[in-house]
């Protein structure tokens, strides 16, 4: 016997937001104010942080209004449509349709492919790869709600997965369905959506076993009041991994099956780094009321010049090589430290993004290991930052900041 499961709360209208639905429980939470601005990144509303498919509304309905390919059951939008609003692009009446991830064109065709068959989509990479960016931007594009989601730790429970019980129903009156509480996983296979789990190898082993079943079946089980969720058309799963995370809670060969593996490399280039920086600066900095990132793009392509050296382990002209801290030095790190550095500019300096600004956070990012990371920086700053010619003022800022 089936079992169908209603939205736990009612829907709210379109451009609203709040926070995401990390909580075992699976309900929604009340998405409260922050009204985003047509056309891009929310601006004046009071959402810190809306998502995407909010943030990004009139992309999604441009699209829409002018897809005319053919679109699996329950999307939103065709295959093309989804690959188009990951990727950017020009519609045919002339509406922009900005990039919200800056990669090989192929990696993204795959991962939009893989969701509409009925395999699951596994996003791996090292920190700071665009892993839940993606995953929110394909969820919200194909299922226009990317708030189906499941945070995983090391603490996450099964029921953030299958589902929970209201217990106050269960002692009053036993096993029923008002006492039922879907998780994100269940609703998105009721409703026919696209569910994410995030940090999936963080997940206990037996914990992320019980996707099995559901990968495998599509189906959810119910032994309690001997029913079963059926998955219906349109339902699949993106769950993230970090690579760095190897040997925590290995996925295992079963699991792996069920999913198809699409690595998200780092930037290719020092350019298409500041690209990707620049934008994110730039939508996270309006939202912020901080200066505006074209009068401090020297600053962000020394910040990017320094992750990567360092990262790489030789400098860009290839004649040094170097020794690598500890930490990732990723690119969602630099978006960090530009953007500290353009709070800083703002708030204590005359609007425009300085060495001095970013030095604080690049050491930050830098130094993770108080003993063996200052001793590799220290020795980058003498070994190259001092003798790079035009990065004076940056040794100087960087120094101060060391010693």
């Amino acid at each position: 016997m089936s079992v169908s499961v209603e939205p736990t709360s009612e829907p709210m209208p379109e451009g609203t937001s709040g926070e995401s639905p990390a909580s075992a429980s699976g309900r929604a939470p009340a998405r409260v104010g922050g009204v985003a601005e047509e056309g891009g990144a929310s601006g004046g509303g009071e959402a810190l942080r809306p998502h995407a498919e909010h943030a990004f509304a009139a992309e999604l309905a441009a699209l829409a209004a002018q897809d005319d390919r053919p679109r699996p059951v329950r999307w939103r939008l065709s295959p093309w449509a989804v690959a188009t609003y990951l990727l950017g692009g020009t519609l045919p009446d002339g509406t922009v349709i900005t990039p919200k991830y800056v990669g090989p064109r192929r990696i993204v065709e795959v991962a939009v492919t893989t969701l509409a068959t009925d395999r699951a989509l596994l996003l791996l990479g090292v920190p700071g790869t665009a892993k839940t960016w993606v995953s929110e931007h394909l969820a919200a594009a194909v299922s226009g709600d990317s708030t189906l989601l499941v945070q995983g730790t090391a603490g996450t429970p099964e029921e953030a997965i299958r589902y929970g019980w209201n217990y106050a129903q269960l002692l009053a009156h036993g096993p029923s369905r008002d006492a039922l509480v879907p998780s994100p996983v269940m609703r998105a296979m009721a409703e026919g959506m696209t569910a994410r789990v995030e940090e999936l190898t963080r997940v206990p082993a037996d914990v992320q076993d019980s996707l099995i079943t559901i990968l495998s079946e599509k189906t959810l089980p119910i032994p309690e009041l001997g029913q079963e969720v059926q998955a219906v058309r349109g339902f699949n799963l993106i769950a993230t991994a970090n690579d760095r995370d190897r040997g925590v809670n290995e996925l295992s060969s079963a699991l792996r099956r069920r999913f198809n593996t699409v690595v998200l490399p780092l930037p290719e280039s020092a350019d298409a780094e500041v690209d990707i920086v620049s934008r994110r600066v730039d939508q996270i900095g309006r939202s912020l009321d901080l200066p505006a990132v074209p009068e401090g793009i020297e600053e962000i392509r020394r910040v990017v010049t320094v992750f990567r050296e360092l990262r790489d382990g030789i400098t860009a002209d290839g004649r040094t090589k170097l020794k690598s801290p500890s930490g990732t030095l990723s690119t969602a790190e630099a978006i960090s430290v530009v953007t500290n550095g353009l709070a800083l500019a703002a708030h204590f300096g005359d609007g425009v993004l300085r060495a001095s600004d970013v030095a604080a956070g690049i050491l930050g990012a830098v130094v993770r290991d108080p003993a063996a990371d200052r001793v590799i920086w220290q020795e980058y700053l003498e070994a190259v930052v001092r003798e790079r010619e035009g990065w004076k003022d940056f040794y100087r800022a960087c120094r101060e900041v060391t010693v």
